[in-house]
C-alpha cells in the first residue's frame, strides 16, 4: 500500500514538474516572438517613420505598448521563472511567480484593446506606402520570422493570456488541496481568467481578419474584404453546372455573413489563385437542392444578381454547403426583420438641391460625428481628418471632399464639396450608393421623431465604459439605437428592447444612475447623468420590453403611454383619450 502510494505521488510531482518546465519554455519562445516585435518590425519601421516617410504615429498606434511588454516578460518574468526552475527541488512552486503577473495584465488590456484598429492601420499604410510595405516584407523574410507574417506574431501577445490560464488550470488540477502554493495560483487564475476573456474575444476577431487577408491575397488584392464587419463562414470547390449543355467547370466559392463569392481558378506561378466572377449579396438569397440526371448532388443558389447550380462532391458536402448558407441567411433575415423601416432610402440635406450653393448651410459641428456622413468610415487624427462640405454643412472625409465648384452665396469662389453636391451642382446625376444597411439611418433624423434620446454611458457585458448618443425612434419604439454622436449617419449598434429584462439594481462597479438590459448572455449596461433622467428611460424600456401596442409620449418631466391607439393622436389633452392614458412622473 505505502509503495503503491508513493508511486502516485511521484508521478503527480513529476506532472507538476512537467507544466513548469512547460510554462519556462513557452515564455522563452514567447519572448523571442516579443523581441521580434518590439526590436525589429517596431524599430524599423519608427527608424523610417522618424525621415519623414510616413507619420511616426502610425507606427506607435500600430504597435500600442509592445515595448512595456517585452520589457516585462524579458527583464522580470522569464528570470523569475528561469531561477525557479533552478531550485524546483527546494521550492516546487509556480504560483507565486505567476501572482507578479497579474497587475501588469493592465498592459494586455490596453494592446487587446488596441489590435483592431492596429490591424486596420496596418492594411491602410502597407497599401498606401511602398515603404511601408518593403520593410515589412523585408522581416518577414528572415529566417526568425519562420515564414509567418507581422499580423501573425502581433497576434501571439494576445494569445499569450489565455495560454497562462491553461496552464494554470492544469497546474491546479494536479496541486494537492493542502499544498502551500494552492493559494497563490488560484489568486493568480482568478485574475488571469478574467483578462482571458477580452483576450478570446480579440482571438476570434483576429483569426477571422486574418483568414479575410488570406482570402484578399488569394483574389489578387483586388477585392475589398477585408473588413471588421465581414465574417469569413466556408470556403470550398463545387462544379458549376452549365445552362446550355451539359458540361460542368471547377468553381470556388467563399461564403460569407454577408455575400458569396463565386470564383475562377487562375493557374499562375506565384500569383492570385482565384478571379471573382460574381458578388452574390445574402440578402434576398435562397438555397434548395436540385435534381439532375447527370450529377448527382446538386444544388441551387438564388441571388439578386445571379442564380447558380452547383455540384458537391458527396452527399455529406452538399448538405453541409445547404446547412452553412441556410444559416447564413437567416441569420442575416433575423437581424434585418426589427429594422425594415430604417430601409427606407432618406436623403436629408441641410439645404434644399434649389437652394445648394445659393445658400450658405448649417454646418453640422465636429463633435456632433463620428464618421464621415458620405462614405461611413470613422474619423481619426491621422489617416482620415474632419473636413466640411460647403454646400450642404456635412462634415466628410477627404476623399468625399475632394471636389471644388464655384458657390453662388460666397462670390462664385471655388469651395470644397462633397462628391454629390459636386455632381447636383454640376449638373451630373448623382450616383446611386449600395443599399442602406439596417444600421445606415441617420441619428438627425431619427433624432427629430423620436420617443426619446440623449447620451448615456454604456458597457457591454464588463467592456469599459463609453459615451453614445441613444434614440428609440417613434416609428421603431421596440428599438433602441446607439450612435456615437447625434448627427452620425450610421448607427454603431441596435438593441430591439422587445424580450429584454430591466434590471435597475446597483453593482458596486456601476456609475452612479446605472440599469441593465439583459436577455440570455446578452448584457448591457447603461448609466444616465441624473436619477431623474434614468427614470424616464426606464418609463420607456419598461414598456418596450413588453411589446405592448402603445405610443408613447414624453411631457416635461412625465411618460405618457397611450394603449390600443392605432393612430397618431393630434391631442393629447382631448377628453376622449382620457381613460387610455397611465402618466408616470418621473421621481
Amino acid at each position: 500500500m505505502t509503495a503503491t502510494f508513493f508511486f502516485l505521488q511521484e508521478t503527480n510531482d513529476q506532472k507538476l514538474f512537467n507544466i513548469a518546465s512547460e510554462l519556462l519554455n513557452t515564455e522563452k519562445a514567447y519572448v523571442t516572438r516579443l523581441k521580434l516585435l518590439d526590436q525589429e518590425f517596431y524599430a524599423k519601421l519608427m527608424e523610417e517613420a522618424n525621415k519623414g516617410t510616413f507619420p511616426v504615429d502610425v507606427v506607435k498606434n500600430i504597435f500600442s505598448n509592445i515595448s512595456s511588454i517585452t520589457t516585462f516578460h524579458r527583464d522580470f518574468l522569464l528570470p523569475d521563472l528561469e531561477k525557479r526552475m533552478g531550485e524546483w527541488a527546494s521550492t516546487p512552486r509556480i504560483g507565486d511567480i505567476l501572482q507578479k503577473l497579474t497587475p501588469f495584465l493592465k498592459m494586455y488590456a490596453e494592446y487587446v484593446k488596441n489590435f483592431d484598429k492596429a490591424m486596420e492601420l496596418l492594411k491602410h499604410w502597407t497599401d498606401r506606402s511602398p515603404q511601408f510595405k518593403a520593410i515589412i516584407q523585408d522581416i518577414q523574410s528572415q529566417e526568425a520570422c519562420g515564414s509567418l507574417t507581422l499580423q501573425h506574431h502581433m497576434l501571439e501577445p494576445v494569445q499569450r493570456v489565455p495560454r497562462y490560464e491553461m496552464l494554470l488550470k492544469d497546474y491546479l488540477k494536479k496541486l494537492p488541496q493542502d499544498d502551500p502554493d494552492r493559494r497563490d495560483a488560484e489568486k493568480s487564475l482568478e485574475i488571469i481568467a478574467t483578462a482571458a476573456t477580452h483576450s478570446n474575444s480579440a482571438i476570434r476577431k483576429s483569426e477571422n481578419l486574418k483568414k479575410l487577408m488570406e482570402i484578399y491575397e488569394m483574389l489578387g488584392e483586388e477585392e475589398d474584404i477585408v473588413h471588421a464587419s465581414n465574417e469569413f463562414i466556408k470556403e470550398g470547390n463545387l462544379l458549376k453546372l452549365a445552362a446550355r449543355n451539359a458540361s460542368a467547370m471547377e468553381r470556388h466559392l467563399f461564403l460569407f455573413n454577408n455575400m458569396l463569392l463565386y470564383c475562377v481558378p487562375k493557374f499562375s506561378l506565384g500569383g492570385p489563385k482565384y478571379t471573382v466572377r460574381t458578388r452574390i449579396g445574402i440578402d434576398g438569397m435562397t438555397v434548395r437542392e436540385s435534381n439532375n440526371e447527370d450529377y448527382p448532388f446538386t444544388f441551387q443558389v438564388s441571388g439578386k444578381e445571379r442564380t447558380l447550380e452547383l455540384q458537391a462532391s458527396s452527399e455529406q458536402d452538399k448538405a453541409g454547403w445547404i446547412k452553412a448558407i441556410q444559416e447564413t441567411i437567416d441569420i442575416f433575415n433575423q437581424k434585418n426583420e426589427s429594422f425594415k423601416n430604417a430601409l427606407k432610402d432618406v436623403e436629408e440635406v441641410s439645404v434644399s438641391k434649389a437652394e445648394l450653393g445659393k445658400r450658405a448651410p448649417r454646418w453640422i459641428r465636429d463633435n456632433e460625428v463620428t464618421m464621415c456622413m458620405k462614405c461611413k468610415e470613422p474619423f481619426n487624427a491621422i489617416t482620415r481628418r474632419r473636413h466640411h462640405c460647403r454646400a450642404c454643412g456635412y462634415v466628410v472625409c477627404w476623399k468625399c471632399s475632394d471636389n471644388k465648384v464655384a458657390l453662388e452665396y460666397d462670390a462664385n469662389k471655388l469651395n470644397k464639396v462633397c462628391k454629390d453636391c459636386y455632381a447636383i451642382l454640376k449638373g451630373e446625376s448623382v450616383t446611386e450608393g449600395k443599399k442602406k444597411g439596417i444600421l445606415e439611418i441617420e441619428a438627425g433624423q431619427f433624432t427629430d421623431s423620436s420617443i426619446m434620446c440623449g447620451f448615456l454611458q454604456y458597457s457591454e457585458r464588463s467592456k469599459p465604459w463609453q459615451k453614445v448618443w441613444c434614440v428609440i425612434p417613434e416609428t421603431e419604439c421596440l428599438v433602441l439605437y446607439l450612435y456615437g454622436a447625434p448627427q452620425d449617419v450610421k448607427a454603431q449598434s441596435t438593441i430591439p428592447l422587445l424580450g429584454y429584462t430591466v434590471e435597475d439594481s446597483a453593482r458596486p462597479a456601476d456609475p452612479p444612475a446605472a440599469f441593465r438590459l439583459s436577455q440570455s448572455k446578452s448584457v448591457h449596461g447603461f448609466a444616465a447623468d441624473s436619477e431623474e433622467l434614468k427614470l424616464r428611460w426606464l418609463k420607456v424600456i419598461r414598456v418596450a420590453v413588453l411589446g405592448e401596442s402603445c405610443w408613447i409620449f414624453l411631457h416635461g418631466n412625465c411618460c405618457c403611454v397611450v394603449h390600443k391607439i392605432q393612430t397618431l393622436p393630434s391631442d393629447l389633452q382631448a377628453k376622449s383619450l382620457k381613460d387610455n392614458v397611465e402618466t408616470f412622473c418621473a421621481g
